[in-house]
C-alpha cells in the first residue's frame, strides 16, 4: 500500500511583508482560506496585541473580514489620529466592534474633523486624547460631542486638551450639569463655581456620591473646616480621601499644626509633608517657655 502524504502547509509571510502590502495584486495567488484566516489571527495577535479569541467572541464579524480592511483601517488611524499599530490594538480591545468599521471616512472621519476644528484639540495632543479617552471614536459628534462641546463652551473652556477632552464624552444632562449643580449647593455662587471647574477640570469627572459627598462632610465634619477651603483649593477632591486626606489630618491634629491649609497638607510628597510637619513641631517645642 502507497501512503499518501499531504504537502506541508506553506509558512505564514513575514509580518513587514502583510504590513507592506494591504491589498493583494492582481498577480498574486489567492491563498487558500484556511492561511488567509491564519494571516488574519497573526496581524491581530502580534501587531495589535489584540486577543483574537476575544475580538471574535464580540464581534463574529471580524471572522469574515479581509486582512486588507484590517490593515487599512490600521493604516487610516496611524495617517490621521497618529496612532501606532499598538495604540490601535488598545483601542480594539475596548471597542472590538470598531475593527469592522465598514466605512472609516465615513464614521471615523467626522470625529476627526471636530476634534480638529470645532473642538480646536492641536494635533499633537490628538493621540494623546484618542488614548486617554478612546471612547471619543465611538460617540457620535451630532449627539454627543457637539452638545458637550457647546456646554464647556459656556462654562468658559476656551480650548481643550489631551487631558480635557475626555469631557466630551460626558452627557450634559446626566453627568456634566448635575455637578456644577451639586458645586453650588455648596454655598458657593455659580461664578466661583466655573473658576473652580476651569482650575481644576478634573471636578467634571468625579462622583458626587463617591467623591464629592464623602470629602465635603470629612472637611466640615472631620476636619471642621469651610468650604470656601475647597474654593480656593480645588484639587482636594483629587485626593484619596482614605489614603491621603484622613491620614495627613490625623497627623496635623497629632503635631498641633492644624492651621496648615489644604494646599499645604496634600500637595507635598510623603517626605517633604513629614518635614515640614516636624519644622513646625520643632518650632513649637521652641516657643515654649
Amino acid at each position: 500500500m502507497i501512503l499518501q502524504v499531504s504537502p506541508p502547509t506553506p509558512p505564514l509571510p513575514p509580518l513587514k511583508l502583510l504590513l507592506r502590502s494591504p491589498t493583494p495584486t492582481t498577480s498574486t495567488p489567492v491563498a487558500n482560506p484556511g492561511l488567509r484566516f491564519r494571516e488574519k489571527l497573526h496581524f491581530l495577535e502580534h501587531s495589535l496585541r489584540v486577543d483574537p479569541l476575544s475580538a471574535l467572541s464580540f464581534n463574529p464579524s471580524l471572522r469574515s473580514a479581509p486582512l486588507s480592511s484590517l490593515l487599512s483601517l490600521t493604516s487610516y488611524l496611524s495617517s490621521s489620529f497618529g496612532l501606532s499599530p499598538l495604540d490601535s490594538g488598545r483601542v480594539f480591545r475596548m471597542y472590538p466592534h470598531l475593527l469592522t468599521c465598514p466605512d472609516p471616512d465615513r464614521t471615523l472621519t467626522p470625529v476627526l474633523h471636530f476634534l480638529l476644528g470645532p473642538a480646536d484639540i492641536p494635533f499633537p495632543d490628538l493621540r494623546r486624547s484618542v488614548l486617554r479617552c478612546p471612547r471619543l471614536l465611538v460617540s457620535s459628534v451630532d449627539d454627543q460631542l457637539a452638545p458637550a462641546l457647546l456646554f464647556l463652551r459656556r462654562l468658559g473652556f476656551r480650548s481643550l486638551s489631551s487631558q480635557t477632552a475626555l469631557l466630551l464624552v460626558s452627557s450634559v444632562d446626566r453627568t456634566l450639569l448635575p455637578k456644577v449643580r451639586y458645586l453650588q449647593s455648596l454655598g458657593l455662587s455659580h461664578r466661583d463655581t466655573v473658576r473652580m471647574v476651569l482650575r481644576s477640570p478634573a471636578l467634571l469627572t468625579f462622583s458626587i456620591e463617591n467623591n464629592f459627598k464623602p470629602k465635603v462632610e470629612f472637611l466640615v465634619g472631620g476636619m471642621g473646616r469651610g468650604v470656601r477651603e475647597v474654593e480656593a483649593f480645588p484639587h482636594y477632591f483629587s485626593f484619596s480621601l482614605e489614603r491621603r486626606i484622613r491620614p495627613r489630618h490625623r497627623l496635623l491634629v497629632e503635631g498641633g499644626a492644624e492651621g496648615m491649609s489644604l494646599a499645604e497638607m496634600l500637595k507635598p510628597s510623603d517626605g517633604e509633608f513629614r518635614e515640614k510637619l516636624l519644622g513646625i513641631k520643632l518650632s513649637i517645642v521652641g516657643e515654649e517657655p
